[in-house]
């Protein structure tokens, strides 16, 4: 028993390592993509758009296939080749000068998303027993969120000299998150049995309610991603400064900081986690659909807080019931497959959010890109209303054990 406790603690303590290379090597480069090619470049936001969808896509969408991989052949291999893959594709977009270069770039980046992220998250769940993972969930968005900002920060500051920098900057440290993969994570298995990819993938693919969930969670994610694209470049055209990037996770970093944990105590004691996921993603369709109207600065960045404070409410939540959904026979399956909605979601809100901003500049409606997104948070909070209060609470949550 105290040799198992003392495995769990050493895991989430590497885990906690782990997610803050990874988020570092992330955030140093993606927020930047859209500045430097769109705004900097000339580029087209729908050229770009389409870019970061098919990193999305290709990363989560194969997320049940990479995650049924890590289910038959252990978490390490795939975690460190995918790091590696990602690591390539990061200096490829540092030498991107055409579209066609930004395309192989996302595609290596979004193929190693696809093998290391499904047992990266199986690896929380199998490592963090059920009551503690609101909390843990909780500790890594806040981690996320520290992360995000600095990496940002230090993002924008090299893209003054040349995105050359934030490119290879983005690069050594998935080489090194590699490095600390294979140096440091003992060989677990995510799942309690060696199924074939494909028995893995049949497990999921028929459980219906939860492919259900999955897919309407797309809606949600067709805001997050504007994090990366729309609002970026909203915020540099407010402000006039590119530094006004890092300050945008810098909000994030502070809101989460302060507020993340106790929200989550506080939530898990009085609300369900339905409940939860349809305040958050109800504070953010609202906070799109004031941002139409927004036209200084510091009243942008108000409506920002509101929408970062609904994912703050939203995703401990989210993580929470879908790692209770997951079946240990194929843990790492399940947890790839969840990614889909962003996979599907992601990839719509960029190249769709790349269109509306071209559109709304070519027409002279600003609001035009909100208002959209708006209107699809709504439909997404009703259709989620019905899924997830039909059911009495826990009934499925409370049937996973590790």
């Amino acid at each position: 028993m105290a040799s198992a406790q003392r495995a769990r603690k050493l895991g989430k303590a590497f885990i906690l390592l782990d997610n803050l290379l990874v988020i570092f090597g992330f955030f140093m480069v993606f927020p930047l993509i859209s500045l430097h090619f769109v705004d900097q470049l000339g580029w087209s936001a729908t050229i770009v758009g389409l870019a970061l969808a098919m990193r999305q896509f290709m990363q989560q969408g194969l997320g049940l296939f990479g995650g049924s991989l890590a289910d038959r052949y252990g978490a390490k291999p795939l975690i460190v080749c995918g790091m590696l893959m990602r690591a390539a594709g990061f200096a490829c977009m540092a030498l991107a000068h055409a579209p066609w270069l930004l395309f192989v770039s996302c595609l290596l980046s979004g193929l190693g998303g696809t093998l290391f992220d499904p047992p990266r998250t199986a690896l929380v769940a199998k490592l963090v027993r059920p009551r503690e993972r609101p909390h843990f969930y909780a500790i890594l968005m806040m981690q996320d969120s520290a992360g995000a900002v600095a990496a940002a920060l230090l993002g924008s500051w090299l893209l003054q000299f040349d995105f050359r920098w934030v490119g290879l900057a983005g690069c050594a440290m998935f080489v090194l998150a590699a490095v600390v993969n294979a140096l440091l994570l003992p060989p677990y298995r995510v799942a309690t049995g060696k199924a074939s990819p494909w028995h893995s993938m049949r497990t999921v693919l028929h459980d219906r309610s939860y492919m259900r969930f999955v897919l309407t969670l797309s809606g949600y994610y067709m805001l997050a991603v504007q994090v990366m694209l729309l609002v970026p470049v909203t915020i540099k055209q407010l402000t006039g400064n590119y530094q006004a990037v890092g300050w945008m996770y810098m909000l994030e970093t502070c809101l989460s900081l302060s507020l993340l944990y106790p929200l989550a105590r506080w939530g898990e004691r009085y609300l369900r986690r339905e409940q939860r996921m349809l305040i958050g993603l109800g504070l953010m369709s609202l906070s799109l659909a004031i941002m139409s109207s927004v036209q200084h600065p510091l009243a942008a960045f108000v409506i920002l807080a509101m929408f970062f404070l609904g994912s703050i409410i939203m995703e401990p939540a989210r993580e929470t019931y879908v790692a209770g959904l997951a079946k240990a026979q194929a843990r790492a399956s399940y947890l790839g497959c969840s990614r889909l909605g962003l996979a599907l979601g992601g990839a719509v809100g960029y190249v769709g959010g790349g269109w509306l901003l071209d559109m709304s500049r070519q027409w002279h409606l600003p609001a035009l890109p909100w208002l959209c997104l708006a209107m699809i948070g709504t439909i997404t909070l009703l259709a989620l209303w019905g899924q997830l209060l039909r059911a009495p609470a826990g009934t499925r949550y409370a049937s996973n054990t590790i």
